[in-house]
């Protein structure tokens, strides 16, 4: 079976969808089948790979409804596949409220489509409401990318319960795969401060490749690239690329 991640933090900025992107492009170029799914209703993942959200007739929140097939839903990019987004997922919340198992509708999608993907990769909205748990309901790991600054640090404790509550309650088989340091320059102290408080606590979560601060992983989305199709020779994907061998690798235990 494939694996099964989700990137997750509610603190927005730390390069969630940066993360999500070019880690899938990275596992694509390493040989697997990589489907990404887009369940932020902001759409940054959707617009970042080139693609206009409010021109889709379908998207994830109809996937995950069982109102559209995979066939009419995803859009290929470079390979791989996505799930895409738009701002109608906002109403998620409120519209399924109600539903019978609605943390199970994301999970319940992805079943149909395991056997076609190596690797299914989730890109959450900085809420930690419905959508964020029907994301740990139907994955088995979870990446945390962390900025290296004491504010999206103070963040985590919260986001950590909300895991071991969905490890509780919805899903035992849930792990933390793994913690990514985004933005991170060692030329400033405080960086490599609050890197030694996040290995303090993380222990061997954390991974040894630090995403560099890099403008090409900022400008890259605004022309639907990813970094290894905008810059390859970039920083950016020299992490990226050394992150996704750090994946492949570690098992989760």
């Amino acid at each position: 079976m494939g694996r099964k991640l989700c990137v997750i933090n509610q603190k927005g900025g730390v390069g969630k969808t940066t993360s999500v992107m070019n880690i899938g492009i990275g596992m694509k170029n390493a040989g697997k089948r990589v489907l990404l799914i887009d369940l932020d209703p902001q759409a940054n993942l959707t617009s970042a790979l080139g693609f206009q959200s409010q021109q889709l007739e379908s998207t994830v929140y109809e996937w995950m409804k069982g109102e559209t097939s995979f066939e009419d839903t995803a859009l290929e990019y470079r390979g791989l596949y996505l799930i895409p987004s738009n701002v109608e997922l906002s109403a998620a919340d409120i519209e399924l409220s109600q539903v019978t198992g609605r943390e199970l509708l994301l999970k319940k999608a992805m079943d149909g489509v395991l056997d076609r993907f190596d690797c299914i990769l989730i890109d959450c909205s900085p809420t930690l409401g419905l959508l964020a748990l029907n994301a740990l309901t139907a994955v088995h790991e979870v990446l945390v990318p962390i900025q290296p600054e004491y504010l999206p640090l103070e963040g985590v404790s919260y986001l950590m319960r909300t895991i071991e509550l969905a490890q509780e309650r919805l899903n035992h088989d849930l792990k933390v795969g793994g913690v990514i340091v985004t933005r991170y320059d060692g030329r400033r102290n405080l960086h490599r401060e609050v890197v030694d408080i996040i290995r303090t606590h993380f222990e061997d979560k954390l991974f040894n490749t630090f995403i560099r601060n890099n403008v090409a992983l900022a400008e890259a989305p605004s022309y639907g690239k990813d970094i290894f199709t905008y810059k390859p020779d970039s920083n950016g994907a020299q992490d990226y690329e050394a992150l996704c061998k750090e994946i492949l690798m570690r098992e989760v235990v």
